[in-house]
C-alpha cells in the first residue's frame, strides 16, 4: 500500500495530467480564430483562459514553491492584445504543467504541510492546500472551456 505522501503526489499528478490533457483535446477542436473568439458579451476567450491558467500555475506553484522566478501580470492574462498562436499558448501551458508535476514530485512528506502564502492566496496555509486549490481552479476553468467549445461549435454550424 502507498504511503500517504505517495498517494498525495500520485493523485495530484493524475489530476493535473488529466486536466491538461482535457485542455489540449478541447483546444484541438478549435481553429485559431475560434481559440480567440468571445462568443458571449461576458467572460473570456478560450485562449485567454489558457493564458490565465498558465500564469496561475507558473506563479502559485512555479514561483512560490519551485522558485522559477516567474513574474505574473494577472490582468494581462485576460486582456492580452497580442494573439499568440494557439500552438505557442498551449506550449507555454504544457511547460507550466511540467513545472507543477516536477514540483509535486520534489515535495517531501514534510513539505506538504509547510507554510504557504502568496498574493490573492493569503489563506492557503500550506503547500498541499495550494496544489489542491490550483487543481480545482484548473478544473473550474476547464468547465468554462467545455461550454465555450460547445457554443463555438454551435455557432459555426
Amino acid at each position: 500500500m502507498d504511503s500517504l505522501h505517495a498517494s498525495i503526489a500520485n493523485g495530484l499528478e493524475e489530476r493535473y495530467t488529466y486536466l491538461a490533457t482535457t485542455v489540449r483535446e478541447l483546444a484541438a477542436k478549435l481553429s485559431e480564430e475560434q481559440f480567440w473568439q468571445k462568443p458571449f458579451s461576458f467572460g473570456n476567450t478560450f485562449g485567454h483562459l489558457v493564458l490565465h491558467l498558465t500564469g496561475n500555475l507558473n506563479y502559485y506553484i512555479g514561483t512560490e514553491i519551485a522558485g522559477t522566478g516567474y513574474v505574473r501580470d494577472r490582468d494581462q492574462e485576460f486582456d492580452e492584445p497580442k494573439r499568440l498562436s494557439k500552438t505557442e499558448v498551449l506550449r507555454n501551458f504544457d511547460r507550466a504543467i511540467e513545472v507543477v508535476l516536477r514540483a509535486i514530485h520534489a515535495q517531501s512528506e514534510e513539505d506538504w504541510s509547510k507554510s504557504y502564502t502568496a498574493a490573492r492566496e493569503e489563506d492557503a496555509s500550506n503547500r498541499f492546500n495550494i496544489f489542491l486549490r490550483c487543481a480545482t481552479h484548473l478544473h473550474h476553468h476547464v468547465g468554462q472551456m467545455v461550454y465555450l467549445c460547445f457554443e463555438l461549435g454551435r455557432s459555426s454550424g
